[in-house]
């Protein structure tokens, strides 16, 4: 997808936050709603083919008392993670009471696997629903991001006569609309570079600075990439990348495995849920593990 395709989602969503959080939220806390519920979204949609069968599946293990269920469902879901509530963002769409809504959301967050809940809880997004629900603002966030004018899905939208509305977005292109947000809520609180968010153009020159001077070198095998204090994640991701083009350029083949460590909670949740909208981790290209000190 082209970059201007990508820059007017991430304009779109911005424009979400401004248009439902203004008066509820002062512009610097505005990411504390809108990149888990973008993480929300692109999750659902990538959850809904298979939702049945993830049902299905829940309530024939539930039957057969198995306790152990995480890998099951995430076969059924055919994704590293899963959500095991009755619901998704569609069917909460249409709650006309508040009450209701509040009360079949938190089901709803309740329903994901443990990577998810790990990721929610180090966003502390829970605190923020009771609020979102008495300014009746949950309905209208859960609306505009189900907005027919936008695409979070990997699936394209299709006009009546079959041709493309909206391009489906790929891992690698919803990772990039993420990082984009990230970095302009990063620029509305006045943060110096580099403490929570460090330019991609910076990442690129370091991880080229590690690895071009040593390009001839890299043999075909596994590599495994740690980053002890990873932030948002975007030298393993960064660096992952550089590896692989390189090798590639040499007739080299190469697997990856990506493990970081982190301390601030919410830059913990950042990592974590862009290196899943990247397609990383169990279900993805690659094994990455992320842990918090």
């Amino acid at each position: 997808m082209e970059q201007t395709q990508l820059a007017w989602i991430a304009n779109f969503i911005w424009g979400i936050a401004d248009d439902v959080l203004r008066d509820l939220y002062v512009r610097g806390r505005y990411r504390e709603v809108i990149l888990p519920m973008t993480v929300l979204r692109r999750l659902d949609s990538l959850l809904e083919p298979t939702k049945q069968a993830v049902l299905e599946m829940k309530a024939s293990l539930d039957k057969a008392k198995i306790v152990h269920q995480d890998q099951a469902l995430r076969q059924a879901a055919g994704q590293s993670f899963y959500n095991t509530s009755k619901f998704t963002l569609r069917d909460l769409k249409a709650r006309a009471s508040q009450q209701q809504l509040k009360a079949d959301f938190e089901a709803y967050l309740d329903g994901f696997s443990p990577n998810i809940l790990d990721i929610l809880e180090k966003f502390e997004f829970r605190n923020q629903v009771p609020r979102l629900s008495k300014a009746d603002a949950l309905s209208t966030l859960i609306e505009k991001l189900l907005s027919p004018d936008i695409n979070l899905s990997p699936n394209p939208v299709l006009h009546g006569d079959g041709s493309v509305k909206h391009p489906g977005l790929d891992n690698h292109a919803m990772g990039t609309i993420f990082e984009e947000l990230l970095r302009r809520f990063n620029e509305e609180n006045n943060e110096e570079a580099g403490e929570h968010w460090t330019p991609r153009d910076a990442v690129r020159l370091m991880a080229k600075l590690i690895f071009l001077p040593i390009a001839k070198e890299i043999e075909s095998g596994t590599y495994l990439f740690y980053d002890g204090a990873c932030g948002t994640g975007g030298m393993l991701t960064v660096g992952e990348d550089t590896l692989r083009e390189l090798a590639q350029a040499h007739g080299k083949q190469v697997a990856t495995h990506l493990y970081g460590q982190e301390i601030n909670s919410e830059t913990y949740a950042i990592c974590k849920a862009d290196l899943l909208l990247k397609g990383e981790g169990d279900a993805g290209r690659t094994a990455s593990r992320i842990r918090a000190s």
